[in-house]
């Protein structure tokens, strides 16, 4: 297993990163944030001060934006319960903007939770394009548990449950 979960069972994949985005500013390590969803009200109920109905008002780029030890990261957070993760979870949208990004100096990635084995892992965007351009080329349309390297593995340790820096120092050492 990836982690331990005991302890977080019901908490959300995202919540998991949150606590751990949490975590890496209160050591310094990272100042990273989740970005909402960008909605249009539709009805609102004045009383108790909740939209009773709202639709997405545009497309979404990734989940999470900011800077990790110098480098300015972008990751979008993806949950399977299968043994494979389908490219159609993955918007073009959101491949146009981490290659941009990319452009820009920037760090890109998936962090992809297995949900079947409590698993983990880091997925870099030039691996990430090179599968969605297999798919749109006609080829395989998910990307198999078996394509994920098992040095990008994220563990549970020194109190990060989604541990997603070691990923990006795996990575570094690679380019």
């Amino acid at each position: 297993m990836g982690w331990d979960t005991r302890g977080l069972r019901g908490s959300s994949f995202e919540e998991m990163i949150n606590m751990t985005n949490e975590r890496y500013r209160q050591k310094k390590l990272a100042v990273v944030q989740k970005i909402p969803t960008p909605i249009t009200p539709v009805e609102v109920d004045n009383i108790a001060r909740t939209i009773t109905l709202a639709y997405f008002g545009q497309k979404s780029t990734v989940d999470y934006i900011g800077a990790a030890q110098g480098y300015p990261v972008c990751f979008d957070a993806k949950e399977t319960a299968a043994k494979s993760l389908p490219i159609t979870n993955i918007h073009e949208h959101q491949i146009i903007f981490m290659e941009d990004f990319c452009k820009q100096g920037g760090i890109a990635f998936l962090l992809v939770l297995f949900s079947y084995c409590n698993e983990c892992y880091f997925l870099s965007f030039p691996k990430l394009k090179k599968h969605w351009e297999t798919a749109r080329g006609g080829g395989r349309k998910s990307i198999a548990y078996e394509s994920f390297e098992k040095k990008y593995l994220l563990t549970s340790k020194s109190g990060f449950l989604i541990h997603y820096l070691e990923g990006i120092n795996t990575f570094l050492e690679t380019i």
